[in-house]
């Protein structure tokens, strides 16, 4: 058997289940799937009256970014002080007003940071700055000393990990033994910084997803008393889905029976850190705000460990989206990413919701369509209502937002490939070159670009597609060997006499010109009986007048729909003129014919 790309896969060759319907032939696979236990089997979750199912989103948590702590220990390479600095910069032009800047007892460059923040007015005075800290004596000094001088609210943040799999493997500690070890560093947290007026404090349960709850919420209750929580100076206990194990709904369970067992509830702000191993972190954030987090820990575009921390930007523009303020300033989407991608050194998908280059982009024929009768009418609707565009209601379909509101242009709303169809086509030459091209003659104009696309297999810009238009309709047609054209307008002359309109029209053909003269019509009528005279017989069905162009660099175009024999076809005009432009495109028409018959003969 020949080797293949696939040789080292197998595919599904078990029984097919006994009990499936007889629309699904799957089998089943040689997945060790059996090697693991779903998470029921491995932490309770107690929940079974639910309340936040029937709760809203109606306004924005308090975000934290973690970009610098927690998302910069995920990177290949760590931020050096410029990028950092950079990015916190961002972070604050965007309107975060609590930000984790380091781990100041893990390394010098997050140290230093805290001592930048500390010495500079980086910082705005109402921006609340974390830092990070282990549950270790030696840990919480360096971290409390990190601070000294500080004058905004500062946050201690202070973590251990709790599930039963980490205390037994990595921590060695029982369920007592790990309290008491919580307590002892809370203890620190308290001497070195409980006078400190504008430091309050934050516990993570890490891998809280995979802890009992009876256990996590002894421990979260213990550490709230320790720390004195009030309403006034009130406790952070932050809640993280440290490794993505189950679906959405369950970690919105267990945060909920937090939210409705916690001793000191409103000395409390419950906060979420969850990560996207299943991919689900997004929605595990927005369950988890419904079940009564107030506060979500996340990365502005997702970075993180494994497949990163929960994207607080795609968060926040889910609210935007629902009518929701954000509270965060997401107007220029692409000099966030930019910047984001230059401090991480991390790309940013172009499928990545909200901020990647193609995420408002329709290839698709029927969505181009769809979205070009959209913005035709939003723009009617604005003129009817007398109001900006910008202030209207947005319902443009397939884009969920308007791009104009993330500081994006429509430019590349709708691109061109061998998966286009009309509409799109249509609205690239109208947005770019202000050209307005009747039905019928996108339905003719499509089958010229699906024939390049299919032949060159790439996307057709704006510029290639009017290309396209010129040679289908603007250029010259075939016609003598030298590439002149086989008919031509030498000129013409309208007058006005006793007994009404009459114009002259001379052709030139076959290297003579004939000259005839057509009483009562106009310029274009009497150039077409010119040309049946001579054999050209064009029976002019439409006329479309458009522009090509924009202001006062724009000139006439005119798209004559004709039939020639059985044939319907098309041609185009372009000049300063209406009237000759259209008479070009009549001519137009005539070599096309020409050539036709010239091939036939």
């Amino acid at each position: 058997m020949s080797s293949t790309p696939f040789s080292r896969m197998s595919p599904p060759a078990g029984p097919v289940p006994a009990d499936a319907p007889a629309w699904n032939r799957q089998r089943h696979s040689q997945m060790p799937s059996h090697r693991y236990r779903d998470v029921h089997s491995r932490v309770a979750v107690p929940l079974t009256e639910r309340e936040w199912p029937q709760r809203r989103l109606t306004a924005a948590p308090l975000w934290v970014p973690v970009d610098l702590r927690d998302g910069n220990q995920a990177l290949a390479e760590p931020m050096d002080p410029d990028r950092k600095r950079r990015f916190f910069e961002l972070l604050v032009a965007m309107g975060y007003k609590e930000i984790e800047v380091g781990y100041p007892s893990a390394s010098r460059t997050d140290h230093d940071f805290v001592r930048l923040v500390a010495e500079t007015d980086i910082a705005p005075d109402d921006v609340t700055i974390v830092v990070f800290t282990a549950a270790r004596r030696d840990l919480v000094e360096r971290t409390v000393a990190s601070i000294r001088g500080i004058s905004n609210p500062v946050v201690i943040h202070m973590y251990t990990a709790t599930a039963p799999t980490w205390r037994d493997v990595v921590l060695g500690h029982d369920r007592d033994a790990l309290k008491e070890l919580i307590l002892a560093g809370g203890r620190d947290v308290l001497e070195l910084a409980g006078h400190l007026p504008n430091v309050r404090f934050e516990f993570s349960p890490e891998v809280f997803n995979l802890t009992e709850p009876d256990y996590v919420l002894d421990v979260c209750d213990a550490m709230t008393d320790l720390w004195q929580a009030t309403p006034d100076r009130p406790v952070i206990l932050n809640l993280p889905a440290t490794v993505e194990v189950a679906t959405p709904n369950v970690y919105a369970d267990q945060i909920e029976y937090m939210h409705r067992n916690l001793a000191r509830r409103d000395s409390v702000v419950l906060s979420v850190h969850p990560h996207n191993d299943r991919g689900t972190g997004v929605a595990c954030a927005e369950l988890a705000v419904l079940a009564g987090a107030q506060r979500v820990e996340g990365c502005v575009f997702g970075n993180g460990e494994r497949t990163g921390n929960v994207d607080i930007a795609t968060l926040a523009l889910n609210l935007h989206a629902q009518g929701v303020d954000p509270m965060i300033d997401f107007s220029d989407i692409d000099g966030i990413r930019r910047t984001v991608e230059f401090c991480n050194r991390v790309e940013v998908h172009p499928r990545h919701p909200y901020v990647g280059d193609l995420v408002h982009t329709a290839f698709s024929g029927t969505h181009q369509d769809a979205i070009r009768k959209g913005f035709a009418e939003h723009r009617a609707r604005a003129v009817a209502e007398g109001r900006p565009e910008g202030e209207l209601e947005w319902r443009v379909p397939y884009l969920p937002v308007d791009p104009a509101d993330l500081g994006r242009s429509y430019d590349a709303v709708i691109r061109v490939n061998s998966q286009s169809g009309k509409g799109g086509m249509a609205y690239l030459l109208e947005s770019e070159y202000g050209i307005e091209l009747p039905r019928r003659l996108q339905i003719d104009f499509a089958r010229h670009v699906q024939l390049h696309t299919d032949t060159t297999g790439n996307e057709v810009t704006a510029a290639e597609l009017w290309d396209i238009f010129g040679t289908a309709y603007l250029g010259p047609a075939a016609g003598r060997e030298d590439g002149s054209a086989a008919v031509a307008l030498s000129g013409y002359r309208t007058s006005e006499a006793a007994g009404g309109t009459s114009t002259s029209v001379t052709i030139a053909t076959g290297g003579m010109e004939h000259t005839s003269t057509h009483d009562g019509v106009g310029p274009v009528e009497a150039l077409t009986r010119a040309l049946a005279g001579q054999g050209l017989a064009i029976e002019v069905l439409s006329l479309h007048q458009t522009s090509a162009g924009t202001g006062n660099d724009s000139d006439a175009l005119t798209l004559l729909e004709y039939r020639d024999g059985p044939a319907v076809r098309w041609a185009a005009g372009r000049d300063r003129s209406v009237l000759a432009a259209s008479l070009a495109a009549v001519m137009r028409a005539a070599n096309t014919v020409s050539a036709a018959v010239t091939a036939v003969g």
